[in-house]
């Protein structure tokens, strides 16, 4: 079993940033794993925007790309997400979990970018 725990989120207007972390706690070696952040928009499909490898090759949604920055920090076992320039359709419930993702999900943290 894995603990997620997100956090960093909270209100914004347009234009602005906000640094997400994601602690992972459990059974798994977090420097061997892909990690992602998602996101989940009201009445919309989970989406990834942000992976990084074990080795810190990342890929980046296009709708994301050039304004977020995904890094980890594996002696904290600890997964970032830098968010900036943020628009309105950023809104939504931020998610990390290891790509393939674990049946284990934490709470997430909410973003919400409006003037």
């Amino acid at each position: 079993q894995v603990q997620l725990v997100e956090s960093g989120g909270g209100s914004v207007q347009p234009g602005g940033s906000l640094r997400l972390s994601c602690a992972a706690s459990g059974s798994i070696d977090s420097i061997y794993v892909t990690w992602a952040w998602y996101r989940q928009a009201p009445g919309k499909q989970r989406e990834a925007v942000a992976v990084i490898t074990p080795g810190g090759t990342t890929n980046y949604a296009n709708s994301v790309k050039g304004r977020f920055t995904i890094s980890r920090d594996n002696a904290k076992k600890t997964v970032y997400l830098q968010m900036n320039s943020l628009k309105p359709e950023d809104t939504g419930v931020y998610y990390c979990n290891k790509i393939p993702s674990l049946d284990y999900w934490g709470q997430g943290t909410q973003v919400t970018v409006s003037s």
